[in-house]
Formats: structure tokens, C-alpha cells, sequence
């Protein structure tokens, strides 16, 4: 016991090379930090891509019910464990393991898994930076069929009768819409087959780049960039988020869209696979099992208060915006 009572031990070893070592790492500069952070990670395209779509294959608003299931009894567990994990242990996602040195070989598959991850993470920011360069012409390009990349199969939808486009299958007469045809012949410059290599992008290259860059940027400095990174990086996409709300709200047949949307099915209930999707949904969008809430929790000071019940209660406000967002 140390002399204003708190306990003494430490997770490191006992050696005084390894006690220094647990000293010097590094700590958030402050508790909105880690909270920030905290947000920034739970809350991504697993939010406003992934879990939309599940929605509304998964019995509309019915699928909220065993996702909040899901999210009380799994996500948010899990999330106050690996935060007072990696707290405790002031270690990554690898050292963790030594309470359990059989499953060392768990820490490095989340690291394996967080590469490849990352890979085609920063490739969908490449593609945002790419779309966002081409919003700042006076006319969206992939609105129309009038550009040199469009096909004689190039269709805008915005010409037909509502009625019409509703019930056209495009796949079927082999027309393609104005903004997959932008996608795939001036983003991406796909080619015919596998088979047919095509040359270098080199604006989906330029984009790549800046958007690794700006990921080394981030972290060059460790938790102190990324400390600072986040008062920016995990705002922003909620100012984004409600400004999209807004547009959207605001769009003829909005509430009719809204109704289609969330209308619950509840005999999809009984389906098995509907609980399964939930419970993989949190670990796409809350993220535990994936070393970042560890490695994130490690920052923070030993002895502090990461309890349930403290007020301001650290490890949940992730999961309350991200089942709200």
C-alpha cells in the first residue's frame, strides 16, 4: 500500500527495467482525450454504411430490439473489460496476454487483422477524397450521362417517371446508371476482366497518398498527435451527419422514405440469422475484440476511475453514441 492508501502493484514485471518502462509510457494529456478517441473509434462507417443496410434487411425498426440487446449484454461488457484491461496493464493488445500467455497468439491475429484492415480503410478515404475533388465543380459529373467516360448504356435515373424507375431492373435490360458508371470507368478505370492489367490511377494514387500522410500525421507523435488529432477527427463527422440529417429531411417523400425505412417486421423476430447480424454489427461499429479500445485504454492513468458507476462514466458514452448515431 502506498501511503495515501492505494494499492502498489503494478501489471509489469518486477524487475526494475520493466518498472521504468511502465513509468515513462505515455498518457492522454486529459479525460476528453481518451473519451474523444473513444468516439472517434466506435463511430465510423459501420455507423452510416453497414448498419442502414442490415436495418432495412432485418425487419426495419424490429431490428433495433436485438441490437440493444445485443449492445447491453455483449458490446457494452466487453467494452468496460478491454478498457479496464488495458488501463490496468498500461500494455497493447499483445502484452495484454501475459495474464494468459496461451492466448498471446489472439494478440497478434488483432494486429494481423488491423493491417488488412487498415489497408482498405485508408482506400475508401482515398475514394472520399477522390469524390470530394470532383464536388467542387459547378456540376456533380456523375449526374449525367454527357461525360467521356459514359457508355451507350448510361441511364439518369432523374429523367424517368418515378413509376418507372421503381420498377426497371437495370441488370436485366444492361443499363447502367450515371453514378456507376462514374464509379467504376472514372474512379476506378476498371477493366474488362482480371486478366486485362490497366495502368497506374493516378488520382485515386495522389489520394491514396495524402490519405496515408494524413494517417501518419495523425500518429507520428503518438498518443500526443493522436490526442489532438481527435478534437477534430471525432466532431466533424457528426457536424457532417447532422448536415446530411438535414438535406435529407428536407427532400420530397422524406417522411414517406423515413416510414418505408423503419417500419418494423416483427415476425423477423423468429429469425435466427436477424440475431446474428446484431451481434456482429456491434463488433463492426462498438469494435471490441479488435485491440483498439486496449491499446487506447493503455494511455490512461493507472488509477483512473473507469468504474460503472463513476459520473462521468468513461467507457460508456461510446456506446451511447453509437447507438445513437
Amino acid at each position: 500500500m502506498t501511503d495515501d492508501g492505494k494499492p502498489n502493484w503494478r501489471y509489469s514485471e518486477s524487475n526494475d527495467d520493466n518498472n521504468k518502462d511502465h513509468s515513462k509510457r505515455e498518457k492522454w494529456a486529459n479525460k476528453t482525450e481518451f473519451i474523444l478517441s473513444s468516439l472517434g473509434y466506435a463511430i465510423g462507417i459501420g455507423n452510416v454504411w453497414r448498419f442502414p443496410y442490415l436495418c432495412y434487411r432485418s425487419g426495419g425498426g424490429a431490428f433495433l430490439i436485438p441490437y440493444l440487446i445485443m449492445l447491453v449484454f455483449c458490446g457494452v461488457p466487453l467494452y468496460f473489460m478491454e478498457t479496464s484491461l488495458g488501463q490496468f496493464s498500461s500494455s497493447g493488445c499483445i502484452t495484454v496476454f501475459k495474464i494468459a500467455p496461451l492466448f498471446k497468439g489472439a494478440g497478434i491475429a488483432m494486429i494481423t487483422v488491423n493491417f488488412i484492415t487498415t489497408t482498405y480503410w485508408v482506400t475508401l478515404c482515398a475514394y472520399a477524397l477522390s469524390f470530394l475533388t470532383y464536388c467542387l465543380e459547378p456540376k456533380l459529373p456523375w449526374s449525367s450521362c454527357n461525360n467521356h467516360w459514359n457508355t451507350p448504356n448510361c441511364i439518369e435515373l432523374d429523367l424517368l417517371d418515378p413509376s418507372t424507375a421503381s420498377s426497371l431492373n437495370l441488370t436485366t435490360v444492361g443499363l447502367k446508371t450515371s453514378a456507376d458508371e462514374f464509379f467504376n470507368q472514372e474512379i476506378l478505370r476498371i477493366s474488362e476482366s482480371v486478366e486485362e492489367m490497366n495502368k497506374i490511377v493516378w488520382p485515386l494514387f495522389i489520394c491514396n497518398t495524402v490519405a496515408w500522410a494524413a494517417t501518419y500525421l495523425c500518429m507520428s507523435n503518438g498518443v500526443k498527435s493522436i490526442g489532438k488529432a481527435v478534437y477534430f477527427t471525432a466532431t466533424f463527422p457528426f457536424f457532417i451527419l447532422f448536415v446530411l440529417l438535414v438535406r435529407g429531411l428536407t427532400l420530397p417523400g422524406a417522411v414517406k422514405g423515413i416510414v418505408y425505412y423503419i417500419y418494423p417486421q416483427w415476425e423477423q423476430l423468429t429469425n435466427f440469422k436477424i440475431w446474428c447480424d446484431a451481434a456482429v454489427q456491434i463488433f463492426f461499429s462498438l469494435g471490441p475484440g479488435w485491440g483498439g479500445i486496449i491499446n487506447m485504454a493503455s494511455y490512461n492513468k493507472f488509477y483512473n476511475n473507469n468504474k460503472l458507476s463513476y459520473p462521468t462514466r468513461q467507457s460508456l458514452p461510446a456506446s451511447r453514441m453509437n447507438f445513437l448515431t
